[in-house]
């Protein structure tokens, strides 16, 4: 009797050290994990900034289980965990890969605009057509006059006729107007032993969420470690569809465990787990919000203070639907106010041909264009690349 006692102790003991390094592995391996951080329940009201968040009695750190992966299975390695991901496409080259999908919306801008400066005789009429073109391509009227004028001087002055010279200035006035200067680096490195905070913004249906998990999966590739915060608790199917991306790569997140909680509070707890798993980069979703409600904007700018409690956030990224045009713009300029912008995501640019967008809201804004969505693939979100996008333009 005392050996069949002792047998048992020892399978219990190998049973616990098992799952301990079954565990560790999970961790290394960028795997599903659930962690309950629990909370006393006192909440902050819109527009409190007094305290630190806190949320109702249990906050969940999930990830779904991998796709395809038997329920109950285990993985023995973390190299087997990682095969049973979905792995991203590598961000380098997306663009270049996408650009015939870009040209083909938005070349009609360039064929139009070089058939116009190729006529035999370029008077005061063609100059007129040249700059309705670029102004109905959402270049915006100031950019587009003086991106005129400038060409105009140019053709003139070196008295230039062949079509392909003129076509070579042309892209080099569209490129200067793009403003290649501008630092377009996403600043998503762990800095000072926290990781970096990347918060997502925007108004309803340009695709806020799908573009954090697309996101995710561009950092992913870059072979960072990513959590996500589903802070958009308004809307019932964001967070199941926001840990559904983060599911397909391995990364975890961080939501509520009720429908209507305090956004700040989930997107404080999203930091701070992050900086407990010490990952490289927390991603933040937040509610769509129409920007002309002042009570929506406040709360959003609340989220961003509270945030801001427990490190400061890196980028505050808006998403816009480059179809919308000029409404986007005042859109954007609302946004900035709340929140302090510091770049801008352009999204389904592959359906309009009004790429011109790009030089109107950064010269609204005074920030630049970072990531542009191509398509509805899971891996059609790129950086920008002024000069892929002005040849894209140009066909």
């Amino acid at each position: 009797m005392e050996i069949l006692d002792l047998v048992i102790g020892v399978v219990v003991l190998l049973a616990v050290l098992a799952a301990g390094a079954f565990a560790t592995l999970l961790r290394r391996g960028r795997g599903g994990r659930t962690r309950t951080l629990q909370r006393p329940d006192v909440r902050p009201g819109v527009g409190d900034d007094a305290e630190e968040p806190r949320d109702s009695a249990t906050r969940t750190v999930t990830t779904l289980s991998p796709p395809d992966e038997p329920a109950g299975a285990t993985a023995t390695t973390a190299e087997e965990l990682q095969r049973l991901l979905d792995v991203p496409a590598p961000v380098a080259g997306r663009l270049v890969r996408l650009r015939d999908r870009l040209s083909r919306s938005n070349g009609v801008l360039g064929r139009g605009l070089l058939a116009l400066l190729s006529r035999d005789t370029i008077d005061e009429g063609t100059w007129e057509e040249v700059e309705d073109t670029l102004i109905m391509a959402d270049l915006g009227v100031g950019p587009a006059s003086e991106l005129v004028e400038r060409l105009r001087t140019r053709v003139a002055v070196l008295g230039e006729r062949e079509p392909a010279r003129v076509r070579a200035l042309l892209r080099e006035e569209l490129l200067a107007a793009v403003e290649p200067g501008m630092d377009r680096a996403l600043r998503t490195e762990r800095t000072a032993g926290r990781p970096a905070v990347v918060l997502v913004v925007g108004v309803n249906g340009t695709g806020k969420t799908t573009t954090v998990g697309k996101l995710a999966r561009v950092l992913v590739a870059q072979d960072k470690d990513v959590v996500l915060g589903a802070a958009d608790t308004f809307r019932a199917a964001a967070a199941e569809q926001l840990a559904t991306w983060g599911d397909r790569v391995g990364v975890p997140t961080i939501r509520s465990d009720r429908e209507g909680a305090d956004p700040a509070s989930v997107a404080f707890d999203a930091v701070e787990a992050a900086t407990e798993l010490e990952a490289d980069v927390v991603i933040v979703d937040t509610a769509g919000r129409l920007q002309n409600k002042a009570g929506l904007m406040d709360e959003l700018g609340k989220v961003k203070r509270v945030i801001e409690r427990k490190g400061p956030v890196d980028e505050v990224l808006l998403v816009l639907d480059a179809t919308t045009g000029q409404n986007g713009l005042r859109q954007a300029a609302v946004f900035a106010e709340v929140v302090a912008v510091t770049g801008i995501v352009l999204t389904k640019l592959d359906g309009t041909a009004k790429g011109g967008i790009v030089v109107a809201v950064q010269r609204q804004l005074g920030v630049p264009v970072k990531l542009v969505g191509l398509g509805e693939g899971p891996d059609d979100l790129a950086p920008f690349d002024p000069e892929a996008f002005v040849d894209a333009l140009l066909g």
